[in-house]
């Protein structure tokens, strides 16, 4: 099996962020770390008592606890509920920005025409 994955995952670091956040407003760095790191605790008081966490235009942010799918209805209980997950879901802008993103596979085996009987793999995860 093969499948396409990025060459290289670009990252923005928390500096870099700050940067831009202060090149678009008249915050310091220090008052928008501060905003950043008190989001954070934030978002994880409100999580911890089972809210969703509305951020604006980049989501929300919710709990979901996968279920055990059980036989018997009288089965069901808090033991037979998985590992918590946390789910962000992105607001329309988000998701436009995502399908916006330009795409393109560099594979090896299109581009001389034939493919071999074995060829290299684009990248595979394991």
């Amino acid at each position: 099996m093969y499948y396409a994955v990025p060459k290289s995952n670009q990252h923005m670091t928390l500096d870099a962020l700050c940067d831009m956040i202060m090149d678009e407003t008249s915050l310091s760095r220090g008052d928008v770390m501060n905003t950043l790191i008190t989001l954070g605790k934030m978002a994880c008081r409100s999580l911890k008592m089972g809210a969703s966490v509305d951020l604006g235009d980049l989501g929300s942010l919710r709990i979901y606890f996968p279920p055990k799918m059980m036989d018997n209805q009288k089965d069901v209980t808090a033991a037979t509920l998985k590992k918590p997950k946390i789910v962000f879901t992105p607001k329309n802008r988000m998701r436009d920005a995502a399908n916006a993103v330009e795409v393109s596979v560099d594979n090896p085996a299109r581009k001389t025409g034939k493919e071999s009987l074995t060829p290299a793999p684009l990248r595979g995860r394991g």
